[in-house]
């Protein structure tokens, strides 16, 4: 049978196209939503954390974000099968007042109790910061307890425990984005804080972030209205932070989390946008869902694409890893449902990401497919 030059090539670039598919996958273990269906039409804002009994995922969820009827919902990962979503806590304040909930965090103190942190408000603007305790690993709640004026405590990313002190990462959005991090010794009992590392102005930064080094330095790196990361690093536990700069890595105003592995790379979950005409403030389209690899918190190198449909909204990620290695990842998909997605960092394929870009376009030379 003859195939003509150009059905060769085609033939060839669809191989190729099928390869690169799987190469932006290796990995990836499972790749699955933690519910088809649910008692509310959207969600957001996801979080993950592993209980001695196994992986829990919370996330809010209601007719849209902000309306009065948004929850705290969770579900428990049993025997590969995730439980059906259950109501965590409501923003319901009083007989007449009733708010909207956002942005869980879970965080399991280390041989104890199982804290759920979140904000309830009419905005972001006017949220209030409150926690939640569980000594069952997650399926019993404790009444609400209510964190002091001017707390907000994990803004949208995971604590982290340094000499003894869990550090929370956290930002304001009121004049200017700013962040800063909140101390407690005590598992949300009493508390301290920072002031804002950034103006607010100059680089308008949220929702951080934090990366561990062998030596003992933190870095803090996350969202920006300036079309990149930011970075900044700590010397001292997060008590004190550089002047925060950017690093070379677009964002399109959209969250992002990070996460140091046991062998000390770190894994940023992201979405690497690159900035276009069409960008308003900073705010570019929220596909695809990447993941890149880094040693040093500085080069980067590109791992994973985990979702890169033209259809926008694959966001909010959470990160960590588990005792066995292995890493889990949860995330807004098109506001309607959590996706879940577990990885083998070990099996990751590495590519240099030169410039912003990702690496790996298709391109067809002299009949040969190549990839660069």
């Amino acid at each position: 049978m003859k195939i003509s030059l150009i059905s060769f090539c085609l033939l060839l670039l669809a191989i190729s196209s099928n390869a690169q598919k799987d190469r932006w996958k290796q990995g990836i273990i499972t790749d699955e939503f933690i519910f088809d269906t649910a008692s509310f039409p959207s969600s957001h804002s996801a979080t993950i954390a592993e209980t001695p009994q196994g992986l829990v995922a919370a996330w809010f969820g209601g007719t849209k974000e902000g309306n009065k009827d948004v929850c705290i919902y969770t579900s428990h990962l049993k025997n590969g099968n995730w439980s059906k979503p259950a109501m965590a806590a409501d923003g319901v304040l009083n007989d007449t007042l009733r708010y909207a909930c956002y942005n869980p965090v879970l965080y399991q103190v280390p041989g104890g109790e199982l804290i759920l942190f979140y904000k309830i408000g009419p905005n972001v603007a006017g949220w209030t910061g409150w926690l939640k305790r569980s000594t069952d690993h997650g399926h019993t709640w404790s009444a609400r307890e209510a964190l002091p004026s001017g707390f907000l405590g994990p803004v949208k990313n995971k604590p982290e425990l340094i000499n003894g002190v869990l550090v929370c990462p956290s930002s304001t959005e009121k004049d200017g984005w700013k962040v800063h991090f909140e101390y407690t010794k005590d598992w949300g009992k009493t508390w301290t804080k920072s002031d804002p590392i950034n103006d607010g102005k100059k680089i308008m930064a949220i929702q951080p972030s934090i990366l561990k080094y062998k030596n003992g330095d933190l870095q803090t790196l996350g969202r920006t209205r300036n079309t990149v990361l930011y970075q900044s690093w700590s010397k001292d536990g997060g008590k004190t932070w550089s002047e925060m700069t950017t690093l070379d890595m677009p964002n399109n105003n959209s969250g992002t989390d990070a996460v140091t592995l046991k062998d000390g790379r770190h894994l940023l979950v992201y979405n690497h946008v690159l900035p276009d005409s069409s960008w308003v403030k900073g705010k570019g389209p929220r596909t695809p869902l990447n993941i890149s690899v880094s040693k040093d918190g500085k080069k980067w190198y590109a791992a994973l694409v985990l979702e890169d449909s033209p259809i926008s909204q694959y966001s909010y990620p959470s990160i960590i890893q588990s005792k066995d290695g292995i890493v889990h990842v949860v995330y807004t998909w098109r506001r309607q449902r959590i996706k879940y997605v577990r990885i083998d960092p070990s099996n990751l394929k590495l590519t240099e990401i030169k410039d912003q870009k990702w690496p790996g376009k298709i391109k067809v030379s002299k009949g040969v497919v190549t990839d660069d």
